[in-house]
């Protein structure tokens, strides 16, 4: 019988969270989506593998049998897939580089090009990643190292090393009331609808709408896109239909005469990294990359960090 590896991903998040809407988060899926996984990988199998009640999911004799299993399973399955992309690239000589939004800013060519002179005979790939992929390929092994913003999803089970940090703006419409304002404080964006990720990206997207930093205050959400893709995002805020925070580098990136970008006190800064596998620690390629980051690294400015 052959299963779907997704099946059994879907069922190990389950089986960890006790619940569906938690494990539905996680994996960046909706809850109805998760719950036809588990159905269907039920199917396959002839068996029942979690109890439903109000109270969560509970796994029944022959779930916590297979719970036992997977991990390793789904590890093995991850090392071999990984190991396969790693060994095409190396053979290629050619470093992915995974990274989200403006990567590391204006240090990225000379992160490229320091990295260019170490390994003369490498090619590094960009491969940009929506929000929705917040480890920029790492998590799929689609990508060797990235440069990402932290936090994200699936951080404690990579290495990371802080680049840089820097504050948090809002992008608005120019016609916007507020756009006329030099600084904006936070409390004052409370009751403005706002363009955030997809919901099944969780905390990753409360995260930018700042939802721990609103003293309980609920949000508005004027628009949902997939923030990775800048031209929908932009659009959105474009045509009013919300606003959102975005670091201050997009203000230099995402620059557009119907889009204004503000300083906001009152919410905690973005931080950008550099990010790769444990099993890359021995990789000498990889160590050089991180190396070249850590070396060009772009002077911090406190006064800017609010």
């Amino acid at each position: 019988m052959d299963v779907d590896t997704r099946l059994l991903r879907s069922f190990a998040a389950v089986a960890e969270e006790g619940n569906l809407t938690r494990a539905a988060e996680r994996l960046f899926v909706s809850q109805p989506a998760l719950t036809k996984q588990i159905r269907q990988l039920e199917s396959q199998l002839g068996v029942r593998l979690f109890t439903r009640s109000r109270a969560g999911m509970t796994l029944t004799a022959a779930g916590q049998a297979l719970a036992d299993g997977v991990p390793a399973v789904l590890a093995g399955f991850d090392q071999a897939l990984q190991e396969v992309k790693s060994a095409a690239s190396r053979a290629a000589r050619v470093l992915r580089v995974g990274f989200l939004a403006g990567a590391a800013n204006e240090a990225t060519q000379r992160i490229i090009a320091a990295f260019g002179r170490r390994r003369p005979d490498w090619r590094v790939e960009m491969q940009a990643a929506p929000w929705t992929d917040p480890t920029a390929g790492l998590a799929s092994g689609d990508t060797d190292v990235a440069l990402l913003r932290l936090p994200f999803p699936g951080q404690d089970s990579l290495r990371t090393e802080v680049l840089f940090t820097e504050p948090r703006w809002v992008a608005l419409p120019v016609t916007h009331p507020l756009a006329a304002r030099d600084h904006i404080a936070f409390r004052d964006l409370w009751d403005q609808p706002f363009v955030a990720a997809p919901a099944e990206t969780g905390w990753w997207r409360d995260w930018w709408l700042a939802a721990g930093e609103r003293e309980g205050h609920p949000v508005q959400i004027g628009a949902v896109t997939d923030s990775g893709q800048p031209d929908d995002w932009l659009t959105a805020i474009a045509n009013g239909y919300g606003i959102a925070l975005a670091p201050e580098s997009a203000a230099r990136y995402y620059a557009r005469p119907d889009v204004t970008y503000r300083p906001v006190s009152g919410v905690s800064p973005s931080q950008v990294g550099v990010a790769w596998p444990p099993t890359a620690d021995t990789n000498p390629v990889i160590q050089d990359f991180i190396r070249c980051c850590l070396a060009n690294r772009p002077p911090q400015h406190p006064d800017r960090i609010t």
